[in-house]
């Protein structure tokens, strides 16, 4: 059969039709109407409580640990239990987490969740001061953390109580608190009584630009992003003219994933620990990333998906390049959190014999996934991030907020549940970004006829070289298509006649050689003039990046002159 055997409209058409699983209907969710799924589940309790059914099937797999689902259940509904009953919490109070990718992280973030807290995952990758702030803005009244945190916030100001989740110090430990794991009852938390629109998360913002704003979210956020996270292999199957929905089965089979991503960014949480707790999934996880640890892993535990940013899937390509591990388990190599290079999907494909690579868009306002692309669309389209999910509606729109046509370039705004209610106790910036039901992601995009999405800069990095709009993704997949480039970042300099002039900071595969000159060359024969980079500079450490692989140019741009004459 001839790839597509069904177009895009035919594909979204039968997966959204009624009876079908991504069928939608129109829901008032405080005060807007939205397109929410049907079928989506009502609460992260319910999700929690139906994984029972997967019993000792390994939930998470952590160095020679291994967690199954009922004992997974049994702990998080004991830490439940003691939120409500030592420590007095209720619904829509704030539990916050800070700790590495540990197991007792899944276990106090689902434990909280449902007893009715307010789950505040915090970035464990920042200093004391920071944690302590975004405690305060939280007003969380229960910390759980790892050793490494609770020195961090040794000194600090924090009025939460403090449980020592895995490690050893002077606060009170998840263990004693709750016991062996071995010996945890067969006990329930106590139930709240949730909705779907109740408050669920506030997730703190990858603050690229800025200090950090927490992003409010609701249980049907991420309700809405499990449903989304089985879209791209559900199209993919219409598109090649598979049978679809598969016969259903007594219990999704087992498969697992490797996730070096943290659980603190929405990626890791809604869509990797979520997705794998409700289809009976086992998430294997890493202390730190490592490209040969993580072969060595996919090998050990007959590793089928990968969920990455694009630094780890080419140090991965790289790493796999050179090994004799077998790596025909993996079918997914999926990944996204930052911009991807179109050569990214071609490598993945030659690396991993029998995977498709995929890649998603989304936003910590959107509860992760807002458009996906894998499978032959993505091999088609390498440099598109997809088409949206059934629930979302887009807009691309110019300055003053009117809409562009087809393959015009304009900013990327976003409605549906996926969307959060807001940033917490900022209501001047909710406005800014939410008002009138969309958010405004700040993303200046591209959408062609089909509704296929490329990305093609942030509004605020996007540079202006004598009124000519230049987009610096376009000229990094320019500098990451030379073979020996391993990161790029282009920014604009500024100039005295044409305002902008464009700059790149550029690290180099280790063992490859290149001169700035020989870059330039390779962009001028790819780019017209005004977009090849006038300054070049070279760099040997890896680039500065946040928690969601996203790369830190306020810190990379000091490395170019802060104006040319």
């Amino acid at each position: 059969m001839s790839w597509p055997a069904a177009s895009i409209a035919e594909t979204l058409a039968r997966l959204t039709a009624p009876g079908m699983p991504f069928e939608t209907a129109p829901v008032e969710v405080h005060g807007r109407t939205v397109r929410a799924y049907v079928r989506a589940k009502p609460h992260m309790r319910a999700v929690l409580d139906e994984s029972r059914r997967f019993g000792d099937r390994p939930y998470l797999v952590f160095e020679d640990e291994r967690l199954s689902f009922e004992t997974h259940w049994r702990a998080a509904s004991a830490f439940g239990r003691l939120l409500v009953e030592r420590y007095g919490i209720a619904k829509g109070d704030r539990v916050a987490v800070a700790m590495r990718n540990f197991p007792e992280w899944s276990v106090c973030a689902w434990g909280a969740l449902a007893v009715g807290a307010v789950l505040t995952p915090l970035n464990a990758w920042e200093p004391g001061p920071v944690l302590a702030r975004m405690l305060a803005d939280s007003g969380a009244k229960v910390v759980a953390v790892d050793a490494e945190r609770l020195e961090r916030l040794r000194g600090e100001a924090v009025d939460a109580e403090l449980i020592l989740a895995r490690g050893a110090g002077d606060a009170p430990t998840l263990a004693d608190l709750i016991g062996p794991y071995a010996d945890l009852p067969d006990a329930p938390a106590p139930d709240p009584g949730l909705s779907s629109d109740d408050p669920a998360t506030i997730f703190y913002t990858s603050g690229t630009t800025g200090q950090a704003k927490g992003a409010w979210g609701t249980h049907r956020n991420i309700a809405t992003n499990l449903v989304n996270t089985g879209f791209r292999a559900a199209r993919a199957a219409v598109r090649r003219g598979d049978p679809w929905p598969p016969p259903a089965a007594a219990l999704p089979a087992p498969r697992a994933q490797l996730l070096p991503l943290p659980f603190f960014h929405v990626t890791g949480f809604h869509s990797a620990l979520v997705p794998a707790m409700a289809n009976g999934g086992t998430l294997v996880l890493m202390y730190k990333w490592d490209a040969g640890r993580a072969l060595d892993l996919i090998a050990r535990e007959r590793i089928q998906g990968l969920t990455l940013v694009p630094t780890q899937a080419w140090q991965l390509v790289e790493a796999a390049e050179g090994s004799e591990v077998d790596l025909g388990c993996v079918d997914t190599v999926g990944y996204g959190g930052a911009a991807a290079a179109p050569e990214l999907a071609e490598r993945v494909r030659a690396v991993f014999p029998a995977a498709w690579p995929g890649q998603g868009y989304g936003a910590t306002e959107t509860s992760s996934l807002t458009a996906a692309n894998s499978h032959e669309d993505m091999m088609e389209r390498p440099g598109s991030v997809g088409i949206a999910a059934p629930c979302c509606d887009l807009r691309v729109v110019d300055a003053e907020g009117s809409d562009v046509a087809p393959g015009e370039p304009g900013e990327l705004w976003v409605s549906g549940p996926n969307v959060v209610l807001g940033y917490w106790n900022q209501p001047e910036a909710t406005e800014a970004a939410f008002g009138g039901g969309w958010y405004r992601t700040g993303d200046i995009v591209r959408r062609d006829a089909e509704g296929f999405i490329t990305l093609l800069d942030r509004a605020k990095d996007m540079l202006i070289r004598g009124g000519e709009n230049i987009y610096c993704v376009e000229i990094e997949d320019v500098l990451m298509s030379h073979p020996a480039v391993a990161e790029a970042a282009v920014m604009g300099v500024p100039e005295r006649v044409l305002g902008e002039v464009v700059g790149a900071v550029v690290r180099l595969r280790d063992g490859w050689a290149a001169a700035p000159e020989d870059l330039r060359r390779h962009a001028a024969a790819r780019l017209p003039s005004h977009k090849v980079p006038v300054i070049l500079q070279l760099r040997d450490a890896p680039f500065p990046r946040n928690a969601a692989g996203k790369a830190l140019k306020r810190e990379l741009r000091s490395e170019l002159p802060a104006r040319l004459a």
